[in-house]
Protein backbone atom coordinates (compact mmCIF):
# COMPACT_ATOMS: atom_id res chain seq x y z
CA UNK A 1 0.00 0.00 0.00
CA UNK A 2 1.21 3.19 -0.79
CA UNK A 3 2.35 5.34 2.43
CA UNK A 4 3.24 9.33 1.67
CA UNK A 5 5.41 11.48 4.07
CA UNK A 6 2.55 14.44 5.00
CA UNK A 7 3.75 17.59 6.09
CA UNK A 8 1.07 18.26 8.01
CA UNK A 9 1.72 15.27 10.42
CA UNK A 10 5.34 14.86 10.18
CA UNK A 11 4.73 11.24 9.27
CA UNK A 12 4.75 8.92 6.44
CA UNK A 13 0.91 7.94 6.11
CA UNK A 14 -1.28 5.20 4.38
CA UNK A 15 -2.61 7.03 0.89
CA UNK A 16 -6.65 7.38 0.89
CA UNK A 17 -8.13 9.39 -1.03
CA UNK A 18 -11.47 11.49 -1.00
CA UNK A 19 -13.29 9.58 -3.72
CA UNK A 20 -12.51 6.18 -4.99
CA UNK A 21 -10.05 5.32 -7.37
CA UNK A 22 -9.84 9.34 -8.25
CA UNK A 23 -6.97 11.62 -7.16
CA UNK A 24 -7.18 15.44 -6.89
CA UNK A 25 -3.52 17.19 -6.61
CA UNK A 26 -2.77 20.81 -6.99
CA UNK A 27 0.62 22.03 -7.05
CA UNK A 28 2.17 25.73 -6.85
CA UNK A 29 3.35 26.77 -10.20
CA UNK A 30 5.45 29.10 -11.37
CA UNK A 31 6.17 32.89 -11.06
CA UNK A 32 6.86 33.55 -14.71
CA UNK A 33 9.92 35.19 -14.71
CA UNK A 34 13.64 33.73 -14.87
CA UNK A 35 12.75 30.17 -15.27
CA UNK A 36 13.50 27.46 -15.37
CA UNK A 37 16.07 26.65 -12.85
CA UNK A 38 17.15 23.08 -11.41
CA UNK A 39 15.04 23.76 -8.50
CA UNK A 40 11.91 24.10 -10.34
CA UNK A 41 12.49 20.93 -12.30
CA UNK A 42 13.62 18.78 -8.75
CA UNK A 43 9.80 20.34 -7.60
CA UNK A 44 7.68 19.48 -10.84
CA UNK A 45 9.68 16.57 -11.96
CA UNK A 46 9.22 14.89 -8.70
CA UNK A 47 5.00 15.82 -8.76
CA UNK A 48 5.24 14.40 -12.29
CA UNK A 49 6.68 10.65 -11.15
CA UNK A 50 3.84 11.32 -8.39
CA UNK A 51 1.07 11.38 -11.46
CA UNK A 52 2.82 8.64 -13.12
CA UNK A 53 2.78 6.28 -10.66
CA UNK A 54 -0.90 6.66 -8.98
CA UNK A 55 -2.07 6.52 -12.96
CA UNK A 56 0.19 3.12 -12.82
CA UNK A 57 -1.58 1.89 -9.84
CA UNK A 58 -5.19 2.71 -11.48
CA UNK A 59 -5.92 5.67 -10.54
CA UNK A 60 -8.06 8.73 -12.41
CA UNK A 61 -5.65 11.64 -11.91
CA UNK A 62 -7.12 15.20 -12.04
CA UNK A 63 -3.48 17.52 -11.69
CA UNK A 64 -4.27 21.42 -11.77
CA UNK A 65 -1.22 23.24 -11.76
CA UNK A 66 -0.95 27.56 -11.88
CA UNK A 67 0.80 30.07 -13.07
CA UNK A 68 1.40 32.97 -10.61
CA UNK A 69 1.24 35.43 -13.33
CA UNK A 70 -0.04 38.20 -11.83
CA UNK A 71 1.78 39.49 -8.09
CA UNK A 72 4.34 41.96 -6.71
CA UNK A 73 7.06 40.26 -7.58
CA UNK A 74 5.74 40.17 -11.52
CA UNK A 75 4.55 43.97 -11.54
CA UNK A 76 7.97 44.60 -10.18
CA UNK A 77 10.59 42.29 -12.61
CA UNK A 78 7.79 44.25 -15.27
CA UNK A 79 8.75 47.76 -14.33
CA UNK A 80 12.29 46.99 -13.76
CA UNK A 81 12.79 45.68 -17.25
CA UNK A 82 10.26 48.20 -18.20
CA UNK A 83 8.04 45.51 -20.32
CA UNK A 84 4.20 44.71 -19.91
CA UNK A 85 3.50 42.25 -17.34
CA UNK A 86 1.18 40.15 -19.68
CA UNK A 87 4.14 39.65 -21.84
CA UNK A 88 6.55 39.40 -19.81
CA UNK A 89 4.78 36.49 -18.41
CA UNK A 90 3.49 34.97 -21.02
CA UNK A 91 7.38 34.50 -22.35
CA UNK A 92 8.63 32.86 -19.29
CA UNK A 93 5.49 31.01 -19.24
CA UNK A 94 6.44 29.83 -23.08
CA UNK A 95 10.20 28.68 -21.78
CA UNK A 96 9.24 26.87 -18.73
CA UNK A 97 6.87 24.81 -20.63
CA UNK A 98 9.43 24.04 -23.36
CA UNK A 99 11.81 23.01 -20.82
CA UNK A 100 9.47 20.86 -19.36
CA UNK A 101 8.45 19.46 -22.49
CA UNK A 102 12.38 18.78 -23.20
CA UNK A 103 12.50 17.24 -19.48
CA UNK A 104 9.55 14.75 -20.53
CA UNK A 105 7.28 15.91 -17.82
CA UNK A 106 3.96 15.08 -18.23
CA UNK A 107 1.39 18.56 -18.49
CA UNK A 108 -1.56 18.31 -16.00
CA UNK A 109 -4.86 18.49 -16.42
CA UNK A 110 -5.30 21.71 -16.18
CA UNK A 111 -2.27 24.28 -16.33
CA UNK A 112 -4.22 27.30 -15.26
CA UNK A 113 -3.42 31.12 -15.30
CA UNK A 114 -4.38 33.51 -11.92
CA UNK A 115 -5.89 36.17 -14.28
CA UNK A 116 -8.31 33.58 -15.21
CA UNK A 117 -9.51 33.18 -12.08
CA UNK A 118 -10.43 36.54 -10.89
CA UNK A 119 -13.87 36.04 -10.64
CA UNK A 120 -13.52 33.02 -8.52
CA UNK A 121 -11.11 34.95 -6.28
CA UNK A 122 -13.85 37.78 -5.66
CA UNK A 123 -16.34 35.63 -5.08
CA UNK A 124 -14.61 33.64 -1.99
CA UNK A 125 -12.96 36.86 -0.68
CA UNK A 126 -16.92 38.49 -0.57
CA UNK A 127 -17.96 35.25 1.12
CA UNK A 128 -15.38 35.66 3.60
CA UNK A 129 -16.58 39.63 4.26
CA UNK A 130 -19.82 38.09 4.81
CA UNK A 131 -18.91 35.75 7.35
CA UNK A 132 -17.02 38.85 9.52
CA UNK A 133 -13.08 36.67 8.56
CA UNK A 134 -11.88 39.52 6.23
CA UNK A 135 -12.13 43.15 6.73
CA UNK A 136 -11.68 45.99 4.01
CA UNK A 137 -9.71 48.88 4.95
CA UNK A 138 -10.06 52.64 3.68
CA UNK A 139 -8.32 55.76 3.43
CA UNK A 140 -6.45 56.85 6.82
CA UNK A 141 -6.13 60.19 8.03
CA UNK A 142 -1.97 59.62 7.34
CA UNK A 143 -2.71 59.46 4.17
CA UNK A 144 -2.35 55.19 3.79
CA UNK A 145 -4.52 54.33 0.52
CA UNK A 146 -7.52 51.96 1.47
CA UNK A 147 -9.58 49.51 -0.53
CA UNK A 148 -7.45 46.75 0.71
CA UNK A 149 -9.11 43.76 1.99
CA UNK A 150 -6.71 41.42 4.99
CA UNK A 151 -8.35 37.95 6.30
CA UNK A 152 -8.55 38.22 9.86
CA UNK A 153 -6.60 35.89 11.21
CA UNK A 154 -7.54 35.96 14.49
CA UNK A 155 -10.45 34.55 13.76
CA UNK A 156 -8.73 31.33 12.24
CA UNK A 157 -7.71 29.29 15.25
CA UNK A 158 -5.74 26.28 13.46
CA UNK A 159 -3.48 29.33 11.77
CA UNK A 160 0.59 28.11 12.22
CA UNK A 161 -0.84 24.11 12.30
CA UNK A 162 0.98 23.22 9.22
CA UNK A 163 4.31 25.21 10.13
CA UNK A 164 4.46 24.36 13.55
CA UNK A 165 5.77 28.35 13.63
CA UNK A 166 4.66 30.33 16.93
CA UNK A 167 3.73 33.59 16.43
CA UNK A 168 7.21 35.29 16.33
CA UNK A 169 8.52 33.04 13.47
CA UNK A 170 5.46 33.60 11.65
CA UNK A 171 5.71 37.36 11.84
CA UNK A 172 9.78 37.07 10.95
CA UNK A 173 8.86 34.92 8.13
CA UNK A 174 6.33 36.72 6.57
CA UNK A 175 8.52 39.62 6.85
CA UNK A 176 10.96 37.63 4.80
CA UNK A 177 8.93 36.97 2.10
CA UNK A 178 7.72 40.43 1.53
CA UNK A 179 4.79 41.46 4.01
CA UNK A 180 4.73 43.98 6.58
CA UNK A 181 3.84 43.20 9.62
CA UNK A 182 3.72 46.76 10.56
CA UNK A 183 0.79 47.65 7.84
CA UNK A 184 -1.13 50.60 10.02
CA UNK A 185 -4.65 49.11 8.18
CA UNK A 186 -3.85 45.81 9.34
CA UNK A 187 -5.68 44.24 12.75
CA UNK A 188 -3.38 41.85 13.40
CA UNK A 189 0.10 41.82 12.37
CA UNK A 190 -0.19 38.18 10.87
CA UNK A 191 -3.40 39.73 8.76
CA UNK A 192 -2.47 38.45 5.15
CA UNK A 193 -3.61 40.49 1.51
CA UNK A 194 -6.79 39.09 0.12
CA UNK A 195 -6.94 42.10 -2.99
CA UNK A 196 -4.76 45.14 -3.01
CA UNK A 197 -6.67 48.79 -3.66
CA UNK A 198 -5.59 50.06 -7.41
CA UNK A 199 -2.31 51.35 -7.57
CA UNK A 200 -1.11 53.99 -10.48
CA UNK A 201 0.36 52.49 -13.10
CA UNK A 202 -0.29 48.70 -11.96
CA UNK A 203 -2.86 46.47 -13.57
CA UNK A 204 -6.18 46.11 -12.12
CA UNK A 205 -9.81 44.36 -11.94
CA UNK A 206 -13.26 45.69 -10.79
CA UNK A 207 -13.88 44.39 -7.87
CA UNK A 208 -17.47 44.78 -5.98
CA UNK A 209 -18.48 43.77 -2.56
CA UNK A 210 -21.28 44.91 -0.13
CA UNK A 211 -18.81 48.14 0.87
CA UNK A 212 -18.49 49.37 -2.88
CA UNK A 213 -17.19 49.46 -6.38
CA UNK A 214 -13.29 49.75 -6.59
CA UNK A 215 -10.39 48.20 -8.62
CA UNK A 216 -7.42 46.54 -7.69
CA UNK A 217 -5.71 43.34 -7.46
CA UNK A 218 -5.62 40.09 -5.72
CA UNK A 219 -2.74 38.80 -3.23
CA UNK A 220 -1.10 36.00 -3.72
CA UNK A 221 -2.78 33.62 -1.31
CA UNK A 222 -6.26 33.56 -2.72
CA UNK A 223 -4.85 33.25 -6.52
CA UNK A 224 -4.07 29.27 -5.39
CA UNK A 225 -7.52 28.65 -3.51
CA UNK A 226 -9.50 29.90 -6.07
CA UNK A 227 -7.82 27.95 -8.30
CA UNK A 228 -7.51 24.88 -6.81
CA UNK A 229 -11.75 25.51 -5.94
CA UNK A 230 -12.52 26.24 -9.39
CA UNK A 231 -10.51 23.57 -10.64
CA UNK A 232 -11.15 20.39 -8.26
CA UNK A 233 -13.20 21.39 -5.48
CA UNK A 234 -13.67 22.47 -2.37
CA UNK A 235 -11.26 19.27 -0.96
CA UNK A 236 -8.34 17.70 -2.28
CA UNK A 237 -6.48 14.56 -1.97
CA UNK A 238 -2.71 16.19 -2.38
CA UNK A 239 -1.58 19.85 -2.18
CA UNK A 240 2.19 20.38 -3.49
CA UNK A 241 4.91 22.70 -3.74
CA UNK A 242 8.16 23.72 -2.59
CA UNK A 243 9.14 23.64 1.13
CA UNK A 244 9.43 27.52 1.63
CA UNK A 245 5.73 27.64 0.56
CA UNK A 246 4.82 26.27 3.70
CA UNK A 247 4.69 29.99 5.47
CA UNK A 248 2.80 31.61 5.06
CA UNK A 249 1.51 30.49 1.06
CA UNK A 250 0.39 27.61 1.93
CA UNK A 251 -1.25 28.31 5.80
CA UNK A 252 -2.52 31.19 4.72
CA UNK A 253 -4.56 29.17 1.70
CA UNK A 254 -5.59 26.33 4.47
CA UNK A 255 -7.08 29.33 6.35
CA UNK A 256 -9.21 30.82 3.34
CA UNK A 257 -10.09 27.96 2.03
CA UNK A 258 -11.82 26.20 4.78
CA UNK A 259 -13.12 29.76 5.68
CA UNK A 260 -15.00 29.86 2.83
CA UNK A 261 -15.82 26.76 2.44
CA UNK A 262 -16.67 26.03 5.70
CA UNK A 263 -15.22 21.98 5.47
CA UNK A 264 -11.79 20.70 6.84
CA UNK A 265 -9.84 19.92 5.83
CA UNK A 266 -8.80 21.44 2.46
CA UNK A 267 -6.23 19.22 1.84
CA UNK A 268 -5.16 15.60 3.06
CA UNK A 269 -1.87 15.53 2.49
CA UNK A 270 0.40 18.05 1.96
CA UNK A 271 3.58 16.67 -0.17
CA UNK A 272 6.74 19.85 -0.27
CA UNK A 273 10.10 19.25 -2.06
CA UNK A 274 13.29 20.38 -0.66
CA UNK A 275 15.86 23.16 -1.76
CA UNK A 276 18.78 22.54 -4.10
CA UNK A 277 21.59 24.21 -3.29
CA UNK A 278 24.26 25.68 -5.19
CA UNK A 279 28.15 26.82 -3.71
CA UNK A 280 26.45 26.33 -0.51
CA UNK A 281 23.61 28.18 -0.81
CA UNK A 282 19.68 27.82 -1.63
CA UNK A 283 19.11 28.01 -5.28
CA UNK A 284 17.09 30.83 -5.82
CA UNK A 285 16.63 34.45 -8.19
CA UNK A 286 17.33 36.72 -5.23
CA UNK A 287 21.11 34.96 -4.80
CA UNK A 288 21.54 34.85 -8.30
CA UNK A 289 22.66 31.22 -8.48
CA UNK A 290 20.42 29.36 -10.59
CA UNK A 291 21.54 25.99 -12.87
CA UNK A 292 19.03 27.26 -15.76
CA UNK A 293 17.50 24.08 -17.78
CA UNK A 294 18.33 25.62 -21.02
CA UNK A 295 22.07 25.78 -19.92
CA UNK A 296 22.17 22.31 -18.48
CA UNK A 297 20.36 20.57 -22.18
CA UNK A 298 22.95 22.14 -24.23
CA UNK A 299 25.33 19.64 -22.65
CA UNK A 300 23.18 16.76 -21.72
CA UNK A 301 20.74 14.76 -22.10
CA UNK A 302 17.25 14.77 -21.06
CA UNK A 303 17.56 11.36 -19.24
CA UNK A 304 20.49 12.27 -17.51
CA UNK A 305 19.45 15.30 -15.95
CA UNK A 306 15.95 13.51 -15.12
CA UNK A 307 18.24 10.38 -13.94
CA UNK A 308 20.24 13.17 -11.51
CA UNK A 309 17.25 14.77 -10.45
CA UNK A 310 15.53 11.23 -8.95
CA UNK A 311 18.43 10.20 -7.60
CA UNK A 312 18.11 12.50 -4.62
CA UNK A 313 15.07 11.78 -2.18
CA UNK A 314 12.35 15.11 -2.89
CA UNK A 315 12.18 15.57 0.64
CA UNK A 316 15.95 16.46 1.57
CA UNK A 317 17.96 19.35 0.29
CA UNK A 318 20.88 18.52 -2.07
CA UNK A 319 24.17 20.08 -3.92
CA UNK A 320 23.96 21.03 -7.71
CA UNK A 321 27.07 18.81 -8.49
CA UNK A 322 28.11 18.79 -12.26
CA UNK A 323 30.14 15.60 -12.15
CA UNK A 324 26.47 14.12 -11.01
CA UNK A 325 25.27 14.64 -14.44
CA UNK A 326 28.86 12.69 -16.15
CA UNK A 327 27.76 9.80 -13.56
CA UNK A 328 23.73 9.60 -15.08
CA UNK A 329 25.15 9.83 -18.81
CA UNK A 330 27.30 6.51 -17.92
CA UNK A 331 24.19 5.01 -16.20
CA UNK A 332 21.70 6.04 -19.03
CA UNK A 333 24.22 4.62 -21.75
CA UNK A 334 24.56 1.02 -19.68
CA UNK A 335 20.44 0.63 -19.51
CA UNK A 336 20.60 1.77 -22.86
CA UNK A 337 22.65 -1.10 -24.02
CA UNK A 338 20.78 -3.44 -21.60
CA UNK A 339 17.77 -2.85 -23.57
CA UNK A 340 19.03 -4.08 -27.14
CA UNK A 341 21.02 -7.40 -25.46
CA UNK A 342 20.42 -10.23 -27.29
CA UNK A 343 22.09 -13.41 -26.32
CA UNK A 344 21.07 -17.16 -27.85
CA UNK A 345 22.65 -19.86 -25.44
CA UNK A 346 19.39 -21.14 -23.60
CA UNK A 347 19.82 -21.97 -19.80
CA UNK A 348 17.69 -21.91 -16.82
CA UNK A 349 14.34 -19.54 -16.15
CA UNK A 350 14.42 -16.69 -14.03
CA UNK A 351 11.66 -14.93 -12.28
CA UNK A 352 11.58 -11.56 -13.64
CA UNK A 353 8.73 -10.32 -11.70
CA UNK A 354 10.47 -9.95 -8.29
CA UNK A 355 12.01 -6.35 -9.87
CA UNK A 356 8.83 -5.12 -10.53
CA UNK A 357 7.58 -6.38 -6.91
CA UNK A 358 10.82 -4.18 -5.79
CA UNK A 359 9.79 -1.41 -7.71
CA UNK A 360 6.99 -1.11 -5.86
CA UNK A 361 8.00 -1.60 -2.51
CA UNK A 362 10.49 1.23 -2.97
CA UNK A 363 7.69 3.25 -4.74
CA UNK A 364 4.91 2.72 -1.99
CA UNK A 365 7.60 3.38 0.62
CA UNK A 366 7.33 7.40 -0.32
CA UNK A 367 8.07 7.55 -3.62
CA UNK A 368 11.69 6.16 -3.15
CA UNK A 369 12.89 7.00 -6.64
CA UNK A 370 17.16 6.82 -5.52
CA UNK A 371 16.10 3.23 -5.08
CA UNK A 372 14.20 2.47 -7.98
CA UNK A 373 17.04 3.90 -9.60
CA UNK A 374 19.47 1.54 -8.38
CA UNK A 375 17.24 -1.19 -9.52
CA UNK A 376 16.96 0.07 -12.79
CA UNK A 377 20.99 -0.54 -12.79
CA UNK A 378 20.60 -3.72 -11.01
CA UNK A 379 18.42 -4.74 -13.88
CA UNK A 380 20.39 -3.75 -16.54
CA UNK A 381 23.37 -5.31 -15.11
CA UNK A 382 21.17 -9.22 -14.67
CA UNK A 383 20.61 -8.45 -18.35
CA UNK A 384 23.94 -8.57 -19.87
CA UNK A 385 25.04 -11.58 -17.61
CA UNK A 386 21.88 -13.32 -18.53
CA UNK A 387 22.24 -16.23 -21.83
CA UNK A 388 18.91 -17.19 -21.87
CA UNK A 389 16.70 -15.66 -24.71
CA UNK A 390 13.24 -15.47 -22.92
CA UNK A 391 15.01 -14.37 -19.91
CA UNK A 392 16.66 -11.56 -21.20
CA UNK A 393 13.14 -10.61 -22.80
CA UNK A 394 10.99 -10.80 -19.85
CA UNK A 395 13.80 -8.72 -17.79
CA UNK A 396 13.68 -5.69 -20.68
CA UNK A 397 9.75 -5.78 -20.69
CA UNK A 398 9.87 -5.20 -16.85
CA UNK A 399 12.39 -2.84 -17.12
CA UNK A 400 10.80 -0.68 -19.99
CA UNK A 401 8.18 -0.55 -17.24
CA UNK A 402 10.07 0.76 -14.43
CA UNK A 403 11.90 3.00 -16.88
CA UNK A 404 8.31 4.42 -18.43
CA UNK A 405 7.18 4.95 -14.87
CA UNK A 406 10.17 7.16 -14.02
CA UNK A 407 9.53 9.71 -16.97
CA UNK A 408 13.08 8.33 -18.80
CA UNK A 409 12.83 7.48 -22.40
CA UNK A 410 15.00 4.65 -23.73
Amino acid sequence: MLRLYNSLTREKELFRTLKRDKVLIYVCGITPYDTTHLGHAFTYMFFDVLVRYLTFNGYKVNYTQNVTDIDDDIVKKAKEEKKDWKKLGDFWTKIFLSDMKSLNVLPPTHFVKATDSIEKMIEIINVLLKKWLAYKTHSTSSGQAGGNVYFDVGKFKKYGRLSKFNKKQMILVSKERGADPNDPLKKNPLDFILWQGHKANEPSWPFDSAQGKEKGRPGWHIECSAMANRFLGRRIDIHGGRKDLIFPHHESEIAQSESYAGESPFVRYWMHTAMVLYNGEKMSKSLGNLIMIKDLLTKYSPNAIRWMILSHCYRHPWEFEEKELHACEDYIREVATALKQINKVSIRKIKADIYLKDFICAMNDDLDTPKVLQLILKAAKRIQREKNKSNIKELQEVLKTIITALGLKL
